[in-house]
């Protein structure tokens, strides 16, 4: 089981001590190889057609909190992230949240729709300040229709957003709660972990609710949890960041925990 991770959910890394991450996207998955990574939607284009794709959208800056789009609100195009992340999201009938992904430089957002029509089957909201570039749906149609190499880059993003949905429901449906929250806190830390007199702390900030929304807990849980290792000298919570003291602890939780 892999957590494909890109910059802190909340907070910043602490500059020039944490390892940087090597993906662009934070999701929960089996097999990281078995979906590949995510391909820049621009990736492929020339210079010349960058500039018309770019000229045919609207950018948009939005500080970190603020809502890029809502469930069940009209869909009309999508969102190429310039900078920041964008936290996607579901929220079902009865108000309980599981985050889909974390994306940004590169990556676009809004689908599973791509032109116009339909609603939006989930949120989208920024993680930290972030620029977008939105492609209006009829535009972007017929960009696709221009530029080969753009419609190849819409088709590989959804791809790849499709493996990655539905390996993240299949990690839902077949580990426990707590070896997904032992196994995050495995791959923050050997994205983000520094050196710490009692281990290896994770150098980026999250709070209880964010890792809860990852792995498909609640916010209690979460602190329940955290608590419960603390009190076994697994973790240690300083500073409202977290040390890892016995991964070899988490180790085991991850392969072998039932809740």
């Amino acid at each position: 089981m892999l957590l494909h991770a890109a910059n802190a959910i909340s907070g910043s890394v602490t500059p020039g001590t944490a390892k940087t991450p090597g993906g662009t996207s934070l999701l929960l998955t089996e097999n990281q190889q078995a979906i590949g990574g995510p391909p820049p939607l621009m990736d492929k284009l020339t210079p010349r057609e960058r500039e018309l794709v770019l000229k045919s959208g609207r950018r948009k800056v939005l500080n970190r909190g603020q809502t890029l789009f809502s469930q069940g609100a009209k869909h009309d195009g999508i969102y190429l992230i310039e900078s920041g992340r964008v936290r996607v999201f579901y929220i079902s009938p009865l108000g309980r949240e599981i985050t889909l992904a974390y994306w940004h430089v590169g990556n676009f957002v809004g689908g599973p729709e791509v032109f116009e029509g339909g609603t939006h089957q989930w949120s989208g909201v920024a993680a930290s300040n972030c620029a977008v570039v939105q492609l209006p749906g009829r535009e972007l149609r017929t960009l696709a229709t221009e530029i080969p190499n753009l419609a190849i880059g819409l088709i590989e993003g959804l791809t790849f957003k499709g493996k990655c949905y539905s390996a993240l429901a299949q990690m839902l449906g077949t580990r426990s709660i707590t070896q997904r929250l032992a196994h995050l806190l495995l791959h923050l830390m050997d994205l983000y972990g520094v050196e710490d007199p009692d281990g290896t702390l994770i150098a980026a900030a999250f709070t209880h609710a964010d890792i809860a929304h990852m792995v498909g807990a609640t916010r209690q849980w979460v602190t329940i949890s955290l608590k419960r290792m603390q009190d076994k000298q697994v973790v240690l919570t300083k500073r409202s960041q977290i040390v890892v003291c016995r991964p070899d602890l988490l180790e085991e939780m991850r392969g072998q925990a039932a809740d």
